[in-house]
């Protein structure tokens, strides 16, 4: 079983219990992907200059109260 349809077809054959343990493993895994990719643009200075912005931004005092942007919507 290597080809995504492969897969598909196999994940169609498990038991709804099984699936949803897979899915649950399957956002883990994208989940530690996103945190190493994070990590790896942090170390290569990709996220250097969004980092900046946002501490001007602070520093000048453009921003707002995260609850007051989820209250007001």
């Amino acid at each position: 079983m290597t080809t995504l349809p492969e897969i598909e077809t196999a994940i169609k054959q498990l038991p709804e219990n099984d699936i949803r343990q897979l899915a649950v493993w399957l956002q883990d895994y994208l989940n530690e992907m996103w945190d190493q990719q994070i990590e790896a643009d942090l170390g290569s200075g990709r996220l250097n200059n969004l980092i900046a912005k946002a501490e001007a931004d602070i520093a000048a005092n453009r921003v707002r109260n995260l609850d007051e942007v989820l209250r007001n919507g």
